[in-house]
């Protein structure tokens, strides 16, 4: 079997992370998918959390979700 690379790891968790997200949006707002996943999308932590060496994307999607609050 062949490692998965920093980058492939990145990724899975990235998305991960904002599928979780989406739905945090979700039950809270009590909005659909497609408002919740504008409201990730154009988030100010959307570009951080796609920014690699950053590696935002090892914290919790709780973490990310309470950040991503702060930064509106």
């Amino acid at each position: 079997m062949i490692p998965a690379t920093h980058h492939q790891i990145a990724t899975y968790l990235t998305d991960y992370a904002l599928s979780e997200l989406v739905r945090y949006v979700m039950e809270d707002t009590g909005c659909n998918l497609e408002q919740a996943m504008e409201k990730v999308y154009n988030s100010s932590l959307m570009t951080a959390l796609q920014d690699e060496e950053n590696e935002l994307y090892i914290q919790s999607p709780a973490y990310l979700y309470e950040l991503m609050n702060r930064m509106r």
